[in-house]
């Protein structure tokens, strides 16, 4: 049995797009041990889809966390026999440079680093979208099939949100600092207006931070459930796969949402390209991208045509 690392520290979509690899990975070494490298978000998902036997969150530790870096120098240096990195950022890299320090052989490598044993050496690499540049990674190590994201397995108890179908999954959020990935509030509640009219509730989700955005939302549109800040990662997951649909902007918990396969209808701006880092599901047909260069020209009407559910 050799012992076999993973290398993915996210964040969420990027997270959420390596599911399918994790799946290949796993199926590749069926009688192998493997560990995954992550961070604390994401490692109750990463120990519930059966991937791993083991997940470490120290993936990222801090510039002058002494302890941490020591810890992840002895996570490194455990023995492994391959490291198939999916992050592919100069911080993995690095991590190759500092496996076999000071005395242990270093693993083989599926990666960018100098001197991977499997590189990816493609130079338009960063010009295919994130699924189709993990299979060419894994191709070149010996592995495929990769399926696309699948969270159809996740399944939590989420009676305590009190949830009755037919509903709908809004998500207004996403980064703090990229407010032009973000489609305007007052058509996210015009959405939520037209779904509360057609007897479908809209349920808002985001992260605590973003409570006060999701609220404007719901005051503009009383009937609508705003669980900001209230979800897991598996109870998103769990709640998607109840819901007859979602909309939302490029952001991660969308990512988890198109995973459980439901339709989906994704917002972006010409801030970026859905040709590189589109939600996609387990079926290739359940995800309608719509763009704009400027997401305050997308129409309420518009994106509403796409949901094909009002």
């Amino acid at each position: 049995m050799a012992d076999i690392l993973v290398i993915k520290l996210g964040a969420l979509g990027d997270f959420v797009q390596a599911l399918g690899p994790f799946a290949a990975i796993r199926r590749h070494h069926a009688g192998d041990r493997i560990t995954l490298l992550t961070t604390p978000p994401f490692a109750e998902l990463a120990r519930a889809s059966g991937c791993f036997d083991a997940v470490e969150t120290g993936g990222r530790p801090g510039a002058f966390d002494v302890a941490a870096w020591v810890h992840l120098l002895r996570v490194l240096n455990s023995g492994f026999g391959r490291v198939y990195d999916l992050q592919t950022s100069d911080r993995s890299s690095f991590y190759h440079a500092l496996m076999g320090f000071p005395f242990s052989r270093r693993p083989e490598w599926s990666g960018i680093a100098a001197g991977s044993s499997h590189p990816h050496a493609n130079p338009e690499r960063d010009s295919l979208h994130t699924i189709e540049r993990q299979r060419e990674q894994l191709a070149a190590a010996g592995i495929g099939p990769v399926p696309l994201p699948d969270v159809t397995w996740a399944k939590v108890d989420v009676a305590r949100f009190d949830l009755k179908p037919p509903y709908v999954l809004l998500v207004p959020g996403g980064s703090a600092h990229r407010s032009e990935k973000r489609w305007p509030l007052d058509r996210f509640a015009a959405l939520a207006r037209r779904l509360l009219a057609a007897g479908m509730t809209p349920v808002l989700i985001g992260a605590r931070d973003e409570m006060a955005l999701l609220a404007s939302i719901a005051a503009a549109a009383p009937g609508v459930r705003s669980l900001a800040g209230e979800t897991s990662l598996l109870e998103i997951a769990t709640l998607a796969r109840g819901a007859r649909a979602a909309v939302g902007n490029d952001t991660g918990p969308l990512h988890l949402i198109a995973a459980a396969g439901i339709p989906v209808v994704v917002l972006f701006s010409g801030a970026s390209d859905p040709e590189l880092c589109a939600p996609r599901g387990p079926r290739a047909d359940t995800v309608t991208v719509l763009q704009a260069s400027s997401l305050a020209d997308l129409a309420e009407a518009t994106v509403a045509r796409a949901l094909d559910l009002v």
